[in-house]
């Protein structure tokens, strides 16, 4: 990225006020741009995300319970390969803090704020150069499913995906172990502790 180039945006949350003092703190770093400000994730406001290249996703972390925040942290690194921060309104427990690569809080100072946005988006880069191959989170849960034995459309109905999106997730799993068959992608899952073995039948 050049020094002029400025680092996009997108904010989700329904408080007019945070995106009111966001963007305010913004406008006065001349390397930053809020190109959308979402009030929810519906599938109009996801479409915005998918179609959009932005460096930064900002989330209110009020908004969703953990398994909520989980699936939208998959959706993001399904479509997208931004830092995401998230502004937290509430108290997190540490799995919920995980899902986030930085957090700051509404009281933080435009300073703090803004070195944590420096911050989490030259350290997401790196992350994503080095792990390539690294299964993003809706890899792994559809990882799990396959090693408990679920069928394509099965997995579909359960994360409300299309039938293709589930082949074309099962070839990015594949593509990134170098793992072809259900036994060996079970084997894989087990010794990364993404399942329990008790759970598999």
């Amino acid at each position: 990225m050049t020094t002029n180039e400025k680092k996009k945006i997108i904010l989700i949350t329904p408080s007019k006020i945070i995106a009111k003092g966001l963007d305010g703190i913004l406008n006065n770093y001349s390397n930053f741009r809020l190109e959308a400000i979402l009030s929810d994730i519906s599938r109009e406001n996801e479409n915005v995300i998918k179609n959009s290249s932005v460096d930064i996703i900002i989330i209110d972390t009020g908004l969703w319970g953990y398994s909520s925040r989980r699936q939208l942290r998959s959706m993001i690194a399904e479509y997208s390969n931004a830092a995401v921060i998230g502004i937290n309104t509430l108290s997190l427990d540490e799995e919920s803090k995980k899902l986030y690569d930085d957090i700051f809080s509404v009281y933080d100072s435009p300073s703090v704020i803004i070195n944590k946005l420096r911050s989490a988006n030259t350290s997401d880069r790196e992350i994503s150069e080095n792990n390539k191959n690294e299964l993003s989170l809706r890899e792994q849960d559809i990882l799990v499913c396959i090693a408990k034995g679920m069928l394509n459309k099965e997995i579909a109905d359960k994360y409300n995906l299309s039938i293709h999106t589930v082949i074309t997730h099962r070839k990015n799993i594949t593509r990134k172990t170098g793992i072809k068959t259900v036994a060996g992608l079970t084997v894989y899952a087990l010794l990364n502790n993404l399942i329990d073995p008790n759970s598999i039948e």
